[in-house]
């Protein structure tokens, strides 16, 4: 059974920063894409920045120069750092694992919140 757990989440102050960290279990960390979408209230979810199996990443225009994923493969464990943060920022961040290897599958953590607000 994969499973991912989020952390890392909490209330910051404009412009502080936070990290977050998603750990896989049940499975290993380098047959997967990995992403990290986030939820406000009324919103849809969206694509905050993904890492390719290679490292290989890709951010939201609204969070690039701000936030940076990376992977440590050794850990099963992906993060976010997000610094520079904005009130708009707030939300619940979730953690996305595509399983690149066939059977394709995805897997979703259970989420965290970051609220930005003084």
């Amino acid at each position: 059974q994969v499973q991912l757990v989020e952390s890392g989440g909490g209330l910051v102050q404009p412009g502080g920063s936070l990290r977050l960290s998603c750990t896989v279990s049940g499975s290993i960390l380098s047959i997967y894409a990995m992403g990290w979408y986030r939820q406000a209230p009324g919103k849809q979810r969206e694509l905050v920045a993904f890492i390719s199996r290679d490292g290989s990443t890709n951010y939201a225009d609204f969070v690039k120069g701000r936030f940076t994923i990376s992977r440590d493969n050794s850990k099963n464990t992906v993060y976010l750092q997000m610094n520079s943060l904005k009130s708009e920022d707030t939300a619940v961040y979730y953690c996305n694992a595509h399983r690149v290897v066939p059977p394709t599958m995805d897997y979703w953590g259970q989420g965290t919140q970051v609220t930005v607000s003084s």
